[in-house]
């Protein structure tokens, strides 16, 4: 699959990497991938970044990355579910924090000594990538783009998409943006 990849694709799985080693993570996240991309230059999806007004907004993901992980990694959808069986999770956060320390529940590693293997990818970075091709194909390229990377992290339900939609980058806007008004008409891909 990697031998479809442009260099801008590749450079922006390395500086996933890369993200997640600045952040001492065992293993590059959906988020150092997005993170990647926003630090990109000169490719299509920069581009599509700015278009949308990302690029400025930075600390405002990051902040919003943060409550997620403050909350567990659940996303709205997820709450929602929980709150209609009578599970209210704002009340857990805060008793959790209150017993173990304010984000707690976001797996916060500071305290834990720097780890410097090889950072393998999470589950839900590998279905970005293998998303983004499934994206590619659909669109009909031989090539697999950052844009397709960018594409992929919008076409789900997670918290990287909810955070990017709250930005307003959906997958519809993020396809407008990179292919124009009228994209070429390809579905989501799930």
């Amino acid at each position: 699959m990697f031998e479809r990849f442009t260099q801008g694709a590749r450079t922006a799985v390395t500086g996933a990497v890369a993200q997640a080693e600045r952040a001492g993570a065992d293993a590059v996240t959906e988020e150092h991938l997005l993170f990647s991309l926003l630090d990109g230059e000169g490719g299509r999806s920069a581009l599509a970044v700015s278009a949308l007004g990302l690029t400025g907004r930075r600390e405002s993901l990051e902040a919003a990355f943060a409550e997620v992980r403050r909350r567990g990694g659940l996303t709205r959808a997820d709450e929602e579910a929980l709150a209609g069986i009578g599970v209210d999770v704002g009340a857990i956060v805060a008793r959790i924090e209150d017993a173990h320390g304010e984000g707690a529940l976001g797996g916060d590693r500071r305290d834990r000594r720097w780890w410097s293997g090889r950072r393998g990818f999470t589950g839900g970075a590998k279905k970005v990538v293998e998303k983004a091709l499934r994206i590619a194909l659909g669109r009909g390229d031989r090539f697999v783009g950052e844009e397709h990377l960018l594409l992929a992290l919008t076409a789900g339900p997670g918290t990287v998409a909810e955070v990017l939609a709250d930005h307003g980058a959906t997958y519809t806007t993020v396809e407008r943006a990179l292919y124009g008004t009228g994209g070429e008409g390809v579905a989501e891909a799930s």
